[in-house]
């Protein structure tokens, strides 16, 4: 059954939430959890309003104690988890940490349709199973385009297996064409969430929440402006600041 705005976005007090990835950057994994914890803190408390962990530079095991540390210690914040290749997992560990939500890079497109079938039923069983929301990609920045459907019929049927759609450029800190937001929009409808996620920037937040619900930021909060930097919470203030003026 298609959901529509009240679910995921409830999950919020805010208009246009903005969500941070976590990367698990480090040299070992006690570092890459210390890492994490410190940018967890840095970003909350500077106004994002949820956090994804996700096995970027780590592994599964790294995101599994950065979520048992927010599940113990940081439970009041909003959190997800996004275990890269292993959807089976996102799921899994997000249950058992009580993550709100689980990101899937790709949730239509990324498979032929005979594929496909596995897949709808596989997500079709784990949302039985699971209260967690989910966000899916459709033509998602490194996934194939391998359904042969229109980008309708893949938007259509994404809305039928996921809470939010994730729409992103060609990849990570990379800015998502304004036009493809607006034809993603125009697809969906204004009723269903839609989330852009990747190279939204202080200078361009205005426009690109202008056509969608809430942003997954990475890049752009570090002080490189890059993946693999520090957190920066000069970028932190700057990009909320400017996100507060549009809110």
């Amino acid at each position: 059954m298609k959901r529509n705005k009240k679910g995921f976005l409830d999950l919020f007090h805010v208009k246009k939430p903005i969500m941070a990835m976590i990367h698990l950057k480090g040299t070992n994994d006690e570092q890459k959890v210390e890492i994490a914890k410190k940018e967890i803190d840095q970003l909350i408390h500077h106004g994002i309003d949820a956090v994804i962990i996700e096995n970027y530079f780590g592994n599964v095991e790294n995101v599994e104690e950065v979520l048992k540390y927010i599940h113990h210690e940081r439970k009041e914040i909003i959190y997800g988890v996004n275990v890269l290749d292993d959807d089976r997992k996102s799921f899994e560990l997000a249950n058992k940490y009580g993550a709100h939500f689980i990101q899937i890079d790709s949730i239509a497109g990324h498979l032929t349709v005979e594929e496909d079938k596995g897949f709808d039923e596989f997500i079709s069983q784990m949302r039985r199973q699971s209260q967690v929301y989910v966000l899916g990609g459709v033509r998602f920045k490194y996934q194939p385009y391998l359904s042969g459907r229109s980008l309708e019929t893949d938007l259509r049927l994404a809305t039928q297996r996921c809470d939010g759609i994730v729409v992103t450029g060609s990849g990570t800190g990379i800015e998502t064409d304004f036009g493809k937001i607006q034809k993603f929009r125009a697809i969906i409808g204004d009723d269903f969430p839609l989330i852009v996620g990747a190279g939204v920037t202080a200078e361009n937040a205005a426009v690109q929440l202008s056509q969608t619900d809430a942003a997954i930021v990475g890049s752009y909060l570090k002080d490189t402006y890059k993946d693999d930097g520090d957190v920066s919470v000069e970028h932190v203030q700057h990009f909320m600041k400017e996100v507060g003026k549009w809110r």
